[in-house]
């Protein structure tokens, strides 16, 4: 029988299975209630080269292909899902966009302090007013002469307040082209707003960013000008799939939970496994998570160019992979808290965390409604089932 993982992606998926149990999974329950993550955890996941996942090894990355990247995002995500949503970012949507369109300049500057864990990038799309839909952005731009002058406001920016390199999209002012930019603590000015009380993910650092006019010079343009919203619907697919192995990493920790304490947990004289009720849920869950896991690994595949004919286009696996795996996230976290009874609706139990990491998934880098949309679009538009 053919091995499923290489040798080297079973190794790296060890190490940080090793990572997420002795630095993330111990520290997640202090960091949700303080609602901050000790910043330092990026440093140290530098280190280990997971800053730089996707980053070609000829600016200090390792290049890794999307199946070892989404193998490692599960394990961190088992630890600690809101160090893996800034992790996924950094190394999705911000390391794509530098790495397909990016100068050579930016290369040099960026992609060797984000591949160490120096710099942390963010991705600054949503706005108050354009979430889902994203082609309505009030955030504008003009020319300045050699400035291009930007004002606005960006909402719910994962990593937006770590002084890192973001990736900021605005729409031309008189006219409707979006471009997208690199916005630089180091050479720009802006403010970065409140930061949101999330229902979960509490550590993650979920900013608004208030810029009023801020200038930014032809280097700051990220690729070709207009072009930016076909650039953000790209980054996007990528983000999806990074998405889709945080939830699954989460619905395997509630699993793992629910199994343990169920095992553990005498009723009636019976332990709770000898429930036919509560062997339901867990066959259920352990159903949906490995159905989960292999759809984005097609997804992953399917984007590194391995798609077989009759699979759907890559972006629309990876939009089918992120409802999944989210919405089973979901589910299995709720009945995790279920198996548990009272003692899962106590913020001492680590289930009632889960659940609230998980619901986050369903609805950032596009709501499961929008995955729904894009699915829709592919089966009318080919006419299949």
């Amino acid at each position: 029988m053919k091995q499923r993982f290489s040798d080297e992606q079973i190794e790296i998926r060890g190490l940080a299975r090793e990572f997420a149990l002795g630095e993330l999974r111990p520290l997640a329950p202090e960091w949700d209630a303080r609602r901050a993550i000790d910043p330092g955890i990026f440093s140290k996941l530098g280190e280990l080269g997971f800053m730089g996942m996707r980053i070609p090894e000829a600016w200090g990355g390792l290049d890794f292909d999307l199946v070892t990247y989404l193998l490692v995002l599960e394990e961190l995500a088992w630890g600690d899902a809101g160090v893996t949503l800034g992790v996924a970012i950094h190394n999705g949507p911000v390391t794509y966009l530098l790495r397909e369109y990016g100068s050579e300049e930016q290369k040099e500057r960026y992609l060797p302090r984000m591949a160490a864990g120096e710099v942390v990038g963010a991705f600054a799309l949503s706005e108050p007013g354009a979430g889902s839909d994203a082609r309505s952005l009030s955030t504008t731009w003009v020319s300045d002469g050699e400035l291009r002058l930007l004002s606005g406001t960006k909402k719910w920016v994962t990593n937006g307040g770590l002084g890192g390199v973001i990736v900021l999209f605005a729409k031309e002012a008189d006219g409707d082209r979006i471009s997208a930019f690199l916005l630089d603590p180091e050479l720009h000015e802006y403010q970065v707003g409140k930061r949101e009380k999330t229902m979960g993910l509490a550590g993650s650092e979920t900013v608004e960013l208030q810029l009023d006019g801020a200038a930014l010079a032809e280097q700051a343009l990220l690729g070709t000008e207009g072009m930016g919203f076909g650039y953000a619907m790209e980054a996007l697919e990528i983000g999806r799939l990074g998405i889709a192995a945080q939830a699954t990493g989460i619905a395997r920790a509630a699993y793992e939970h629910a199994v343990q304490y169920s095992s553990e947990r005498v009723q009636f004289g019976r332990a709770l496994t000898e429930f036919q009720a509560t062997r339901f849920k867990l066959a259920e869950m352990l159903t949906r998570i490995t159905a989960s896991r292999a759809l984005a690994l097609v997804a992953a595949r399917a984007l590194d160019g391995e798609a077989d004919a009759e699979d759907p286009t890559p972006g629309i696996t990876a939009a089918m992979a992120k409802m999944t795996a989210s919405e089973t996230a979901v589910w299995t976290a709720d009945e995790a808290v279920q198996i548990f009874g009272g003692y899962g609706y106590m913020r001492e139990y680590p289930v009632e965390r889960l659940l609230r990491d998980a619901k986050g998934t369903e609805i950032y880098e596009g709501t499961n409604e929008i995955m729904r949309l894009l699915v829709a679009r592919e089966v009318i538009g080919n006419r299949g089932a």
